[in-house]
């Protein structure tokens, strides 16, 4: 490329830009918000803990996707203080349990079964039913005491052992379940209205941009930082805060399917203009309007998974749009014009327009360039497929997967392997078939009630995130096949998130709850 850039000016002019259009900007509408219902604090008791909510759904992503002990350590104490918080206002009778929670109560109860499962992991149980359950397992508890033992008897082996490898590993996957499972309850009490859906749907989007902005400019300008350090992997990538290009790509993926909802959430009814001026009148108004400001920050957006230069996750991009897109205007009763034309140019303008400019043919020509014979996925993913049969039942407990792996590796796989780059062997081969069953339940039957909302609604903001929540299910079940986003505690939590969306845009009362109890 001809032009040179000055990259202090560069890095300064992206940074007010970054200011203007995610904190800045989120802050201020805040506060606007605010003054304008003076009422709204009177009326909303839990406002506070939605606040914070709002904000912990920005940091997320900031600290290394929260992959760092620290960083989970940070999301573990955050939600768990909302939580305890909205319960402490639950007994002082200051809020109530919403209508949206009632309804989702058996998904509620199928994220307890799961965080029993992963307790029964944990737990410490007679070597017997442990060697019944998992001989594997119980035969990896004694490794130790057959290298130290020269003649072994009944009493040589433990009297009481975990379904768990690793049962540490566990006990902290487990803490970050719970939080997960939390950050989903709170979901569903907290958004007692169309507004507040609204505002965690920006949310997200303003977290994407962010995202997107950053790591376009971190690239674009050779500066190459990530979280207030320099970057020693995927230089020449976006990667926004997070260490790997692919959970950027993937978390841009989420915030961009939301974004793509409020998109059609906005869509009125066709306006036909008979004369020139209403036509100029109708084209300037879309041009300063909110939606033309959301369009342009999914553009921004787009562009940021393309630099990422991830070949899944640009395909679960554009595959989940077109996917999504199908399933909704079939399920759209009455679908418009003006949406119609917003999926087709969705998909037309960042696909040809953007992907000429920032380097589409760069990630096709990594698709062209993709072998088995260069890739050590595919074996990754056929000795994890042995270690899973060995622990097919019940796993070797959440977490362990880079403890075990090791003894199932070949040597034609070089490096060390902490994730499977297959989110579905992974958890299949960590929580056996039982936990895979509690997890795709929750994830189907969230997808489920998307396309039910989808339906039945007439509401257009549920209907908008109800497409959503489909688009943003369908990608990570895509990009999920050769990654590992659902190990990464800012993309899980976003997703689970997303999850939880779904439910709301199914059973949202039309009226304010709030305003509704406090009128009896």
């Amino acid at each position: 490329m001809g032009l040179k850039i000055n990259k202090a000016q560069f890095f300064q002019a992206g940074l007010n830009l970054v200011k203007r259009t995610t904190s800045i900007s989120l802050i201020a509408e805040l506060v606007l918000t605010m003054r304008s219902h003076s009422s709204y604090s009177q009326s909303n008791p839990d406002t506070g803990i939605f606040i914070s909510l709002l904000l912990l759904i920005i940091w997320l992503p900031l600290p290394l996707g929260s992959n760092r002990p620290w960083a989970w350590a940070i999301m573990e104490v955050w939600i768990l203080s909302l939580f305890l918080f909205w319960l402490w206002k639950y007994f002082c009778g200051q809020v109530e349990l919403t209508p949206v929670f009632l309804k989702a109560k058996w998904i509620v109860i199928a994220w307890m079964v799961w965080l029993s499962y992963l307790g029964l992991q944990c737990l410490p149980l007679p070597y017997a039913v442990v060697q019944q359950l998992s001989p594997k397992a119980a035969y990896f508890h004694t490794l130790g005491v057959i290298a130290n033992t020269v003649g072994l008897t009944e009493n040589s082996f433990p009297q009481r052992v975990t379904l768990s490898v690793d049962p540490h590993l566990t006990a902290v996957a487990l803490l970050k379940s719970i939080s997960y499972v939390l950050l989903f309850i709170l979901i569903l009490l907290l958004i007692t209205q169309r507004r507040r859906l609204q505002w965690i749907a920006y949310a997200l989007v303003f977290s994407g941009l962010f995202q997107a902005i950053y790591g376009s400019l971190m690239t674009l300008s050779g500066l190459e930082y990530g979280f207030f350090q320099e970057k020693f992997t995927y230089r020449g990538f976006a990667t926004g805060t997070f260490i790997n290009r692919n959970h950027l790509a993937g978390y841009l993926v989420m915030c961009l399917s939301i974004g793509i909802g409020l998109l059609i959430a906005k869509l009125g009814h066709d306006y036909h203009a008979t004369t020139w001026r209403q036509r100029l009148r109708s084209i300037l108004a879309w041009l300063l309007s909110e939606t033309m400001r959301l369009r342009l920050y999914l553009g921004i957006m787009v562009i940021a998974v393309v630099l990422t230069r991830s070949r899944m996750g640009n395909i679960a991009l554009f595959t989940s749009l077109l996917m999504a897109g199908l399933l909704g205007l079939m399920l759209l009763r009455h679908a418009t014009r003006a949406t119609v034309i917003l999926l087709v140019s969705l998909i037309v303008i960042d696909l040809f327009i953007v992907g000429t400019w920032f380097g589409l043919d760069k990630v096709a020509q990594r698709l062209e360039q993709t072998q088995l014979l260069t890739e050590s996925r595919d074996e990754v993913s056929h000795y994890t497929l042995i270690y899973w049969q060995d622990y097919f039942w019940t796993g070797s407990g959440l977490g362990s997967f880079y403890a075990v792996f090791p003894h199932y590796r070949g040597m034609d796989v070089s490096g060390f392997y902490d994730h499977a780059h297959n989110d579905y062997l992974e958890f299949a081969s960590e929580t056996g078939l039982v936990g895979l069953i509690l997890l795709g339940s929750i994830v189907l039957s969230s997808l489920g009630i998307a396309l039910i909302a989808q339906y039945r609604r007439r509401n257009r903001l549920c209907r908008g995130i109800a497409f959503s929540v489909v688009m943003a299910i369908i990608a990570i079940l895509i990009h999920s096949s050769v990654d590992f986003n659902l190990q990464i505690p800012a993309n899980i939590a976003t997703f689970v998130i997303i999850l939880a969306l779904a439910w709301v845009a199914a059973f949202l009362p039309s009226s304010h709850f709030y305003s509704k109890l406090n009128s009896k």
